[in-house]
């Protein structure tokens, strides 16, 4: 939301592209919460040229630490100043700034 936010300009992200841990998502399930919304430290967007998105991506991934980074999405016109999933059930949806405690929060 901040990348778009004040902008003419929105980025659209693949639900089935984002990466999350299958434990992650368990977790998620049994708790009610979406991982998006969990605090998650070590993580790291990128938003680069799309031309240079593939050597970013090979780039990343010749390190351990980036073994799953992916494309996610992209920056669109559509969607001026917003932030939308493309859900795998073919849908949109609006991923809003998290209001309130970020729960729950183990550091």
């Amino acid at each position: 939301n901040e990348f778009t936010e004040g902008t003419e300009l929105g980025i659209i992200i693949e639900e089935e592209l984002v990466p999350v841990r299958p434990q992650v998502r368990a977790a998620c399930d049994m708790l009610g919460l979406d991982p998006l919304y969990c605090a998650n430290e070590g993580k790291m967007i990128a938003v680069v040229a799309a031309e240079d998105a593939e050597k970013v991506l090979a780039a990343m991934k010749s390190l351990p630490e980036g073994e799953n980074a992916a494309i996610i999405g992209e920056v669109s016109e559509r969607y001026g100043g917003k932030l939308v999933m493309k859900t795998a059930f073919g849908g949109s949806r609006i991923l809003q700034k998290l209001t309130g405690a970020q729960l729950p929060r183990i550091c």
